[in-house]
């Protein structure tokens, strides 16, 4: 099964083609350009690189949140008009989900995190598997200090990913000598990531949707409502 996945939840924009596990191409631009100067684009150089076209994908996924507002709209957007246009179904992953699976088939408990800003983190906790990935929390939006207490009633060493990753650790490390910094270039969103994380989720048998039925997962209210 083809799967052309797109991630739009932070200043990065990608897109890629997955195939039973397999990474068949990729292309991230962080370029400080709006992700609705440069996703499509990227797509267009991605079919073309890869020598197929939408019709060949059977799959469209895409990062569904949390994560930025805007970027998430804009992921969505393009993607349902990807399915919708060729009549494919779609699957909407979790960012945090995606973020861990940078370890996909490692042992360990990873822990992705994301600055969501005013004092608090998006986060989940994941253990992996040969098969994948493990959830072992839900993706919530908390203060960094109750992270780490929930880190701290856990009892096991962990691993935190993620744009927030620095900041936790910094703050969380010296109460907590189990935690590890995970290295940058397994730290980022990737719309590959999103793709295999998709992949998972067929094979514990979530069943794709249709364009219409996919809608993103912000978990805290917009900004101007919540003031």
């Amino acid at each position: 099964m083809k799967i052309l996945s797109l991630e739009t939840s932070a200043k990065t924009a990608s897109a890629a083609i997955t195939e039973e596990g397999r990474i068949l191409a990729e292309v991230s631009v962080t370029a400080g350009l709006t992700h609705s100067q440069t996703l499509l684009p990227a797509v267009e150089a991605l079919l073309r690189t890869a020598q197929l076209s939408l019709t060949d994908m059977d799959l469209f996924a895409v990062s569904r949140g949390p994560g930025s507002f805007t970027g998430i709209r804009i992921g969505i957007g393009a993607l349902k008009g990807m399915a919708q246009g060729t009549g494919k179904p779609c699957l909407g992953v979790s960012t945090l989900e995606g973020i861990a699976a940078n370890f996909w088939g490692l042992a360990g408990v990873v822990c992705p995190v994301m600055d969501a800003r005013c004092g608090q983190v998006y986060a989940a906790l994941f253990e992996g598997c040969p098969e994948g990935l493990s959830r072992l929390w839900p993706d919530d939006a908390l203060p960094v200090r109750e992270l780490g207490e929930k880190l701290a009633a856990l009892g096991r060493p962990a691993i935190l990913t993620g744009d927030g990753a620095e900041l936790c650790f910094r703050e969380l490390s010296a109460a907590l000598p189990g935690l590890t910094l995970a290295p940058p270039q397994l730290r980022l969103q990737r719309a590959a990531c999103v793709g295999l994380a998709a992949e998972q989720a067929l094979r514990k048998g979530v069943s794709p949707i249709s364009a219409a039925e996919l809608m993103p997962e912000y978990l805290r209210l917009p900004q101007a409502e919540r003031e």
